[in-house]
């Protein structure tokens, strides 16, 4: 097997997208405009629910993807995005956009549509491209940079077979993350049918007293949960920060997260460094709320976790009323995000959160609903663990088989 060295250039074309304009962008409609955003860091498509904007202004034909299309990021949307591939999964439904690239030709005898894909998540191109970009605030590559990018190639049939042997990886992947949003959907399909349709057990036999069942309460965030802030250790002192193994959370952890489950901080801070700021720790299973500027996303750990100051952590006082606290909060954040404040960024204080209202369920319904929906979160992280150990399974096989060092 003879591998050799080409630039990207030699095999590949890659087509601008169109400025779609703002003034069209909506809600809801039949296509969706793509941006760098739908890309994972580590390639790959996807789709963002709350995110995602369609569009209702005219469309040229020749911007409309099509199934099984290879994109790459063109813009650093997010940090890691820059030179990110991924695959359109279907056609007709996804706009090209300017921030982004199509390979509108790729010459077969260099290279394999779905091995290139791959190529792009590699290490090496990615420095190459990122090596190249321009820009300060944001940071943005070209047609003609990417094409000086130097890789080393095999032949067609065993780019083919390199390319088989990942996806096989993805598709697991895949599939772990289509459970894995399948089991959050029951979870707030749930929690919508017994409590805001209130079509919840024994509810034919559960008289309205005052516009509420019968045992239901209304009662103040503050009045039913500890609300806990976190903090940052001054990032001046090593002593805080060098081998520490103390989970220490913030913002982009969660809002990068793909589901409820959080596995993992990007960072740790030592036992100094926690006894010196205003991070706190919380137990395990805490409600992680973000409150500046992200507001209103959410996660739970299963261990002692501290967070820097951009959370409320969320502590029920009885354990009973967790999960329904939880999916509360979810249904209600774009309430919670109108009472966030702020010029520089949004942030909702932990008193006007404490001074929200909530409607309390009875005993034995929150205990229905905390067995239920608990369950389906164990689900879900035992999903998240698996899609980790797939991923770093397939980040150890990808250079390797890259580089010929494993012939296939």
């Amino acid at each position: 097997m003879k591998w050799r060295e080409v630039t990207l250039g030699e095999g590949i074309h890659i087509k601008h997208g169109y400025a779609f304009k703002g003034e069209f962008f909506t809600d809801s409609g039949q296509y969706i405009v793509l941006t760098p955003g739908n890309f994972h860091e580590e390639g790959g498509f996807r789709l963002r629910t709350e995110k995602d904007r369609a569009y209702s202004g005219d469309i040229p034909d020749a911007f409309i993807l099509a199934k099984n299309d290879l994109i790459v990021a063109m813009t650093e949307q997010g940090e890691g995005l820059l030179g990110s591939s991924a695959i359109i999964p279907e056609s007709d439904k996804f706009l090209h956009n300017q921030r982004l690239g199509l390979l509108d030709y790729i010459d077969q005898e260099i290279f394999d549509k779905f091995f290139l894909y791959y190529l792009f998540n590699t290490r090496s191109v990615r420095h190459q491209i990122s090596g190249s970009a321009s820009g300060t605030k944001v940071r943005h590559t070209s047609p003609d940079r990417i094409y000086r990018v130097f890789v080393t190639v095999p032949d067609i049939k065993t780019q083919q077979k390199i390319a088989d042997i990942l996806s096989k990886y993805d598709d697991l992947i895949e599939n772990n993350r289509r459970r894995i949003e399948l089991l959050e959907e029951s979870a707030r399909l749930l929690y919508r049918e017994w409590f805001i349709y209130l079509r919840f057990p024994a509810h034919e036999h559960t008289p309205i007293i005052d516009s509420i069942p019968e045992g239901w309460e209304r009662k103040k965030i503050g009045d039913i949960c500890e609300t806990v802030g976190g903090g940052t250790p001054s990032t001046n002192n090593p002593e805080y920060w060098n081998d520490g193994n103390i989970t220490w959370v913030v913002p982009t952890d969660v809002t990068r997260n793909k589901c409820l489950a959080l596995l993992d901080s990007e960072r740790k801070i030592t036992e100094a460094g926690l006894k010196n700021s205003s991070a706190k720790l919380v137990p395990p299973d805490t409600i992680l709320m973000t409150s500046r500027a992200s507001v209103g996303f959410f996660a739970l750990m299963d261990k002692e976790v501290c967070t820097n100051q951009g959370f409320i952590c969320v502590i029920p006082y009885e354990e009973n009323r967790k999960m329904y606290i939880l999916y509360n909060l979810m249904y209600r954040v774009e309430e919670i995000r109108s009472h966030a404040g702020g010029s520089t960024y949004t942030e909702i204080s932990k008193s006007r959160f404490r001074n929200l209202d909530i409607l309390i369920p009875s005993d034995t319904l929150l205990q229905q609903f905390q067995e239920q929906t608990y369950q389906i979160l164990q689900q879900i992280r035992l999903l998240n663990k698996q899609i980790v150990k797939l991923q770093q399974a397939r980040d150890i096989l990808l250079p390797r088989l890259m580089n010929g060092e494993i012939a296939v």
